[in-house]
């Protein structure tokens, strides 16, 4: 018994080399182009265009260098970065994709943010967020975001400016200090009046009975 198989003719042979290596292929270069090169475009290329920026000055109060990628939500980096986190919420670093920004110890400087595209959703980088990040006026967004601040002050997160939590919870204490100098001043107000009628002298004249 012969158990020994031809090869293929040689039209079929060509017939797989053509259908592993198409003649059309969806990419062509304008000119020749050797193994490991580049094909540039001739205009320049724009990104995170239309999107809401945001500048924010950033300073390290560390011990070591720290370094944020294009694409950390900025809101969460190291503890140790001081700046106004608030207005960075939903927000990354506005460089091109890949790279990075450094803060040596005692580094001050200012960098600007984008919006995240997309449904963005932030999950994962410290936990802080995991969830929306949009804009819009809704409970769906304002909940998750209040949430995330109250997180970054309970986690020790270094946080500066005057962002909208910020001057709420101000505005709030001066509410309610006012409202104890009111108070004080009332009652200081009610014993002046007291006095000056003589609703103290009975107690007076009770201790000198006894």
């Amino acid at each position: 018994m012969n158990n020994q198989h031809s090869a293929p003719a040689p039209q079929q042979q060509q017939q797989q080399a053509a259908s592993l290596y198409p003649n059309k292929p969806g990419f062509r270069p304008e000119q020749p182009v050797a193994v490991g090169g580049e094909i540039l475009l001739s205009d320049p290329i724009e990104y995170n265009t239309g999107r809401r920026t945001v500048k924010v000055t950033v300073r390290n109060t560390g011990d070591r260098p720290i370094q944020v990628g294009s694409h950390f939500h900025f809101f969460e980096v190291n503890r140790y970065l001081d700046f106004d986190r608030d207005i960075t919420f939903g927000c990354h670093l506005n460089i091109p994709a890949t790279t990075a920004i450094r803060f040596e110890p005692g580094d001050q400087k200012e960098v600007e943010v984008v919006a995240y595209a997309g449904k963005r959703r932030v999950i994962g980088f410290n936990g802080l967020v995991m969830g929306y990040t949009g804009d819009e006026d809704a409970p769906t967004y304002f909940p998750a975001r209040l949430r995330a601040l109250r997180k970054v002050r309970n986690r020790g997160f270094k946080v500066s400016g005057q962002g909208d939590a910020a001057t709420g919870q101000n505005a709030r204490n001066g509410q309610d200090g006012q409202q104890a100098q009111n108070g004080q001043n009332g009652q200081n107000a009610q014993n002046g009046q007291n006095a000056q009628n003589g609703q103290a002298a009975p107690q007076t004249n009770q201790n000198h009975k006894n």
